[in-house]
């Protein structure tokens, strides 16, 4: 049974949230050995046919002939959930419900396996349906059933066209069912936020949606506590409400929950306001950058590509004090002058154009590594996005002081209730479960995959890759058949870009630089002798839908070009052919060259034993390192996301006098 979370009345309790407090070690070892002994078990019940049965028999013995009967049921259905919440029948009712009003408004109704997905988030879990079952018509049954009972939900997406796309798409299917529904995107005012959110569902992005949880934290002051807001409607007091956005965090339902929870999670969600910046700051960003152009690689500094760092060497340190303490002022502090010089460096070798960041409109904008996006209004601290833009000879933007922080971990933790979707969780499972308490429900397919795997091919240089690829291109081209192409960057997006616009062979580029034309593109990637070169957003939530002519001649066929971080990356591309029974194929077409083989160790290993492999079994060895080099990098970001966490645990014990999140 689902009943409210709300432990006081929702007209007297201010912002509702859980209380995140750090485990005992014998708890957590507990929750770990449950999450292991139950895993293979967790998702027997939930799958069973008889709730299945049970929405279909509710769906044929309810009689509706007109809107007003609709209401009715409605209405029934609310006043039996209002005395005892949900039990099986009553949820397998309300299911029956909404996916009817689908039917009636969009003319779709959810196959079984949505109902399935549907029922395991609703008791919280996390529901793994491949690409393109229909994500965004499931995440309607846990969402419109809990806010049927009363409980404000958040569909949160990971995106602004999504998340406006889904709410508009949806709206008249909750309206339907007496619900209302709001859009949270970038650019509202606080007041129209605040009449979005009073919605009984409310679509938004995750960085909105945090963005303005901090917002309200700082309005809040020190009055985050519960009995603190409790006391201050005691008090009849109501200005601390209305200067609220959110009505709390009760229920939340995300989309593409591993890109969410996970690959988001390694960098906190922070706040800041600009500080006065003066000529005399700008004068030391120049100097810096200036004086780190003069150091010598391999000499002064070292570059670690593979952990993303530049250590300067003993000879470095007191090359650059040496240089720069007679210009007096700061820069007689050793431990200031390295500090700059290294968030110098690392804007110089660490953070690429086309790759890290792109330049529009004379700004540096930021793209999100994990979906190849712009990051708005989002700055690196410590003076480093002011490196970058003096290297790029940008415009120098005032430095920011931070004016609160959480990180996506303790973020989420608070949802009285959390569940999600993704298509790709189980390389994550352990750590859904350990730090989230969520399960992974896999739900079987609509309809039988047909997707045919090409092997993988691995070649030695960067360049003889891309020519294999543009031959792979043109000859699946000359038969008509649609082709996606996915990199890992802007720049090599264009670098394919480049080499069929030699050709005059016509193609759609998608990267950070279109990503306003993103839906458009990718929406017509199944057309009949479309070729479209991506990087690794692809769309994501956006249907490729085929045309017949393409189904004929095979389908999408999907190319990737290099591995990325995370191989859950890997598969969100592969899911783009092949959906809902359609024909389609992948392949993989790679560099010894490629950004996972760059670690000095694994390089040097990788050509040693290529020398001695004989030839028909060097691509199965160089992809196997490839795959031991990805599996590397998610050990470490993963270290990262728990060295985070650990950080907002002893930061909230120090601040728990005050309950701020800074």
């Amino acid at each position: 049974m689902l009943s409210s979370p709300l432990l006081l009345p929702a007209s007297t309790l201010m912002r509702p949230e859980k209380s995140i407090e750090k485990p005992k070690l014998i708890d957590k070892a507990f929750h770990y050995l449950f999450g292991i002994v139950t895993r293979p078990f967790a998702g027997l019940a939930l799958a069973e046919k008889s709730f299945v049965a049970m929405v279909h028999d509710k769906d044929a013995n309810t009689e509706i002939n007109s809107e007003s009967d609709f209401q009715s049921h409605i209405q029934n259905l609310r006043l039996e959930l209002s005395r005892s919440g949900y039990n099986k029948e009553r949820l397998a009712l309300a299911f029956s419900l909404i996916k009817r009003a689908s039917m009636l408004k969009l003319g779709m109704s959810h196959f079984d396996v949505q109902l399935i997905a549907g029922q395991s988030m609703f008791y919280g879990n996390v529901a793994e349906m491949n690409t393109g079952e229909g994500k965004s018509l499931t995440a309607i049954l846990p969402a419109a059933a809990a806010a049927l009972q009363g409980i404000p939900v958040h569909v949160i997406t990971v995106n602004d066209y999504l998340t406006q796309r889904d709410a508009d798409e949806m709206k008249e299917v909750y309206e339907l069912l007496g619900l209302s529904v709001g859009c949270i995107i970038n650019g509202l005012s606080t007041e129209e936020r605040k009449v979005q959110y009073a919605c009984d569902v409310v679509y938004c992005t995750n960085n909105e949606l945090v963005f303005d949880y901090l917002k309200d934290s700082i309005a809040l002051e020190t009055r985050h506590h519960q009995l603190h807001l409790y006391a201050e409607n005691l008090k009849g007091n109501k200005q601390a409400n209305d200067v609220l956005m959110l009505q709390g965090l009760h229920y939340a339902v995300i989309d593409e929950v591993d890109s969410v929870l996970m690959d988001e999670a390694r960098t906190p969600l922070i706040i800041s306001g600009e500080e006065n910046g003066d000529s005399q700051q700008e004068l030391m960003y120049k100097i810096a950058v200036d004086a780190s152009r003069e150091l010598v690689d391999k000499v002064h500094f070292n570059i670690d590509k593979v952990n993303h760092k530049v250590i300067l060497t003993e000879t470095g340190k007191e090359t650059v004090y040496e240089t720069l303490k007679e210009l007096g002022g700061f820069w007689k502090s050793k431990i200031r002058t390295h500090e700059l010089i290294y968030q110098a460096l690392s804007a110089l070798y660490l953070y690429d154009k086309d790759k890290h960041y792109l330049i529009r409109d004379g700004e540096i904008q930021i793209i999100d590594e994990h979906t190849g996006r712009i990051m708005e209004n989002r700055k690196w601290e410590r003076g480093l996005h002011q490196m970058i833009e003096v290297k790029e000879d940008c415009e120098i933007s005032n430095p920011r002081k931070t004016l609160a922080r959480i990180s996506y971990q303790n973020f989420f933790r608070k949802y009285y209730h959390l569940c999600g979707m993704t298509g790709t969780a189980a390389e994550v499972v352990d750590e859904l479960w350990g730090v989230y308490g969520l399960r992974v429900v896999r739900i079987p397919t609509n309809k039988k995959c047909i997707r045919e795997q090409k092997s993988v091919e691995v070649v030695k240089t960067e360049e003889e890759k891309w020519n294999k690829i543009f031959a792979r291109i043109c000859e699946i081209y000359e038969g008509g058949q649609p082709v996606l192409i996915g990199t890992h960057t802007v720049l090599a997006s264009e670098i394919l870009s480049e080499l069929l616009n030699k050709q005059g062979i016509e193609h759609q580029l998608l990267n950070a630089k279109q990503d306003k034309d993103e839906a458009e593109i990718i929406s017509l990637a199944g057309s009949y002798g479309k070729i479209t070169i991506a990087t690794n957003m692809a769309g994501r939530g956006t249907d490729i839908k085929l045309s017949d002519s393409a189904r004929e001649c095979g389908g999408l066929y999907v190319i990737l070009t290099e591995l990325h971080d995370a191989g859950r990356i890997d598969r969100q591309l592969e899911g783009r052919c092949a959906r809902q029974g359609d024909p389609g194929m992948f392949e993989m077409i790679l560099s010894a060259e490629d950004h996972l083989l760059h670690g000095k160790l694994i390089k040097y290993i990788h050509d040693i034993i290529l020398l001695v492999v004989p030839g028909k079994w060097k691509n199965s060895v160089s992809f196997n390192l490839m795959k031991i080099a990805q599996r590397k990098v998610e050990k470490k970001h993963k270290k990262i996301r728990k060295s985070l966490l650990n950080y907002d645990e002893k930061q909230n014990k120090l601040l728990s006098f005050s309950g701020k999140s800074i």
